[in-house]
């Protein structure tokens, strides 16, 4: 079973932009670059906070700019993904493996 299923985000992504023409500005440096900016927004979000505010946005007024933002980073991620033709689940298991080995888990 995958880790990550996108296929279906990224069927829609694809489709939502090719019916409005923008496949040609869907470069992946140019997908990057918007997955920067939308990432940038979420942050924003955060900027002077404390810890425990942090943690607690969620049950605040702010919580659906939060998820619109996630939103955004999600498709905008998806978008590249099929743009560079990368098996994100595969990318994300390899991944993990590499990061377990680099930390393993305490004794």
């Amino acid at each position: 079973m995958p880790l990550i299923d996108i296929k279906n985000l990224q069927q829609a992504a694809y489709d939502f932009g090719e019916a409005r023409h923008w496949g040609k500005y869907h470069s992946p440096k140019n997908l990057a670059m918007a997955l920067s900016v939308e990432v940038s927004e979420l942050v924003e979000i955060f900027q002077w906070q404390t810890e425990d505010e942090s943690r607690a946005i969620m049950s605040t007024p702010k919580r659906e700019h939060v998820e619109q933002e996630l939103a955004d980073i999600t498709i905008y991620l998806a978008q590249l993904v099929t743009a560079l033709g990368v098996d994100l689940d595969a990318a994300v298991r390899a991944k993990m493996e590499i990061n377990a080995r680099k930390y393993p888990v305490p004794e």
